[in-house]
């Protein structure tokens, strides 16, 4: 197969669209509009907010039950027709019209709320397996480390300026300052939109599509190929091996992504500076991780490289969860007057260090493991498996919280890490990749 090399206008242009979505994550699903959701859209009389936390992990995973559902399905559709682009367009277009449709919701419109933030987020994180599926056409495999770092790196620095600026305009969440708070979703939708583009401009759509006369041609292909494909992951054994180690680690990385800042704001009480300052100190850490772990991915191995962000990972959540003992210990031992948000921003930085470069290196393992003539529909697997993943960790510390409270809930996040190192020591990155080049030897073109 003949590949036109990618030239570093279009590297960029597809890495822009990972600067341009950062901004949701960050302002919709971290850092403001869940801290918005649990204390001021649902509040609670108890003071706890577990209501508004349950009903917050509810939307998010119901969302992530739409992409399981339909991830591989459109990426079969999308390698069979060579239509990537306008499926991302899609994705992009519907993220940006409902992500600024929050603006409407206010106190107690809760069901408003649950209907804007599941489709808003099935958008956005669908088109997440759209712009991933590009990677294994933009260079060599032993460059697709870079450039999947340097994609993810990119992004937290259009997080960084989205949120910037955005609090520093719209300011702290509160009830008496919600009529300029409201304006997140706005704002959020147009920094996607305006941001994004250079990747419709750059970014090429390659391979040679087939057209079906019937749009419902299209739906019972999918479903074949990804059946097909299904039994194929027998095969692809170190793929399949990924795809459960990934399962397990984004049930916490989604978890921390959903509940970090609510977990500052409702156990450790920090103040509002500080909240600004630890999304300064992760957004920094995570773009310098995104980027170092990239070079050493490709010196070292991607699957090293990917386990050892995962032990970073259950260092943090130890430290998380002792965050205020540690400012305990300090007083108590050495006579140190430490607070424990400031404490918290110490474990921020551990926490941002591997928050982009174990999503990064799980990308860049997808591309180099799977058959280059699957590739959109192995990322829709890829999608498949994160999200359920942010089901199934969302759902649990939704309920654990209830139970025992966050703080206690967050240690869940530390056996979900524990179990993704453990599944992926038994990958072998190497005979992976063989594996693939003798898929696409064996493959027949399918219609």
């Amino acid at each position: 197969m003949n590949i036109i090399p990618a030239t570093k206008k279009e590297i960029f242009g597809w890495a822009m669209f990972d600067f341009a979505n950062q901004g949701y994550t960050l302002l919709i699903i971290t850092v403001v509009y869940g801290d918005l959701f649990t204390r001021i859209i649902v509040g609670d009389a108890a003071g706890d907010y577990r209501l508004g936390n349950l009903l917050w992990s509810l939307a998010l995973a119901g969302s992530y039950t739409l992409v399981v559902l339909t991830a591989p399905v459109f990426g079969a559709i999308i390698d069979f027709s060579a239509t990537r682009k306008k499926f991302l367009f899609a994705s992009y277009l519907l993220t940006v019209i409902t992500t600024s449709l929050l603006y409407f919701v206010a106190p107690g419109y809760i069901l408003l709320a649950v209907v804007l933030l599941v489709v808003s987020n099935y958008a956005y994180s669908i088109g997440e397996s759209f712009i991933a599926s590009f990677l294994t056409d933009l260079g060599k495999p032993e460059d697709l480390g870079k450039i999947s770092g340097f994609g993810w790196a990119l992004g937290y620095v259009g997080g960084l300026l989205a949120t910037a600026v955005a609090l520093l305009f719209l300011g702290e969440v509160s009830v008496d300052n919600f009529a300029r708070i409201r304006w997140v979703g706005p704002f959020a939708g147009g920094f996607f939109l305006v941001a994004a583009i250079p990747t419709f401009v750059w970014l090429k759509e390659r391979g040679r599509g087939r057209r079906l006369r019937h749009f419902r041609q299209y739906l019972f292909l999918g479903l074949r190929r990804v059946q097909r494909t299904c039994a194929q992951l027998r095969q692809l054994r170190d793929l399949a091996l990924l795809f459960v180690s990934i399962f397990f680690a984004m049930c916490g990385i989604y978890i921390i992504i959903a509940f970090t800042f609510i977990y500052g704001a409702q156990v450790i009480r920090w103040d509002e500076s500080v909240r600004v300052l630890m999304f300064v100190i992760v957004q920094i850490t995570a773009t310098l991780g995104a980027l170092v772990f990239g070079f050493i991915q490709d010196r070292i191995g991607t699957k090293i490289t990917y386990i050892i962000t995962l032990l970073l990972w259950i260092l943090a959540i130890v430290l998380i969860y002792l965050t205020p003992d540690l400012a305990d210990w300090a007083v108590q031992f050495f006579g140190w007057n430490w607070q424990a948000q400031y404490v918290f921003l110490g474990v921020g930085c551990v926490a941002g260090a591997c928050l982009g470069s174990t999503q990064s290196a799980g990308r860049t393992l997808v591309g180099l493991l799977s058959p280059r003539d699957k590739a959109a529909e192995l990322f829709g697997f890829w999608g498949l498996f994160s999200k359920a993943a942010a089901i199934v960790g969302l759902v649990g510390i939704g309920l654990l919280q209830v139970a025992f409270g966050l703080k206690a809930a967050i240690l869940f996040c530390g056996v979900l890490f524990a179990a993704a190192f453990v599944v992926g020591l038994a990958l072998n990155e190497q005979r992976g990749r063989a594996q693939a080049v003798r898929s696409i030897k064996r493959s027949v073109p399918a219609g």
